[in-house]
């Protein structure tokens, strides 16, 4: 017999506005135990000095994680001209320095190179795993590693501010596994004058924005409350990339229960994924083919 998940079943997005000074598994953490939630995850981690967006879903809303992942981001962040770190940001030690500083028409000049289908190499101090081990682990015992390469779609890349000539802030449209980090370092190189990072903001993540989310300190002052519901978004709102297929309660039980079930006609396409939906509430994930969809995954709602 299967162990019960102790905690409330309850599902749906939460949408916090990250401090800086926590990592984001430590802000699920704080809101899985606020809302005594038997599930919890997030789409998209934040570096701990990062602000903004952190997108945290519960129970159900868990298997629409991978489209807010997946989805455009956007990033407002400062970079310090003049100076490379060892970590690519403020926390790190200054490695190289340069008194060139660009005008913001030779920094204007050098963004398109950054915009559209691009390989970008993350920085020493990441997440990312060498051999089982994330980089930032053999960083700090002063190794030296040769990250690979990884494509990234950058949608956008602006200066949007020029405080003075050691600083620009710079706006970013783009996809997953971005490293803004990685942008001011090598943008600092194509300028021959190094940069790092020193602000983060996450401004909107998919269908989510900054401007409507909570803070730790509201979700703090609610815990273990039923007030702590109304934050909470339809997880729904997790597959607002993907078509949506209405469904009878009859074509709703056959999904629910794995097998294909028809649906009613919409925008999709033949080989389309997208889900199904019955009086508003998701049924299933899947691939829509000849008026049926196929499901993927499906949530018990």
């Amino acid at each position: 017999m299967a162990r019960k998940r102790k905690g409330r079943d309850i599902s749906g997005w939460l949408v916090v506005d990250k401090p800086a000074g926590l990592t984001s598994t430590a802000v699920v953490n704080k809101v899985r135990w606020a809302y005594d939630a038997q599930k919890a995850g997030h789409a998209g981690t934040l570096d701990p000095d990062a602000t903004g967006v952190l997108a945290i879903a519960l129970g159900e809303a868990t298997k629409t994680v991978p489209y807010i992942t997946d989805a455009l981001k956007a990033y407002r962040f400062t970079i310090r001209l003049g100076q490379s770190t060892n970590t690519d940001d403020a926390e790190g030690e200054v490695i190289a320095t340069s008194e060139i500083r660009p005008s913001d028409a030779e920094i204007r000049a050098a963004l398109p190179a950054f915009t559209g289908d691009i390989l970008q190499v993350p920085p020493q101090f990441s997440a990312v795993k060498i051999d089982g081990e994330r980089a930032y682990k053999r960083a700090r015992a002063g190794e030296e590693m040769e990250l690979a390469a990884r494509p990234l779609f950058v949608d956008e890349l602006a200066l949007v501010e020029r405080p003075d000539t050691d600083t620009a802030v710079l706006e970013m449209v783009c996809g997953k596994g971005g490293y803004v980090r990685s942008v001011a370092r090598d943008l600092g190189a194509v300028l021959g004058c190094h940069a790092h990072v020193t602000t983060l903001r996450r401004v909107w993540s998919g269908p989510f924005e900054v401007d409507d989310a909570v803070t730790l300190d509201m979700i703090e002052a609610q815990a273990k409350t039923a007030g702590l519901d109304a934050y909470l978004r339809p997880l729904e709102q997790g597959l607002a990339d993907l078509p949506e297929l209405r469904c009878t309660a009859e074509s709703a039980a056959r999904l629910r229960n794995g097998n294909p079930g028809m649906v009613l006609t919409s925008e999709a396409e033949y080989g389309d994924e997208a889900w199904a939906s019955l009086d508003g509430h998701a049924v299933a994930v899947g691939i829509y083919r000849s008026g049926e969809l196929h499901p993927s995954r499906v949530f018990n709602t």
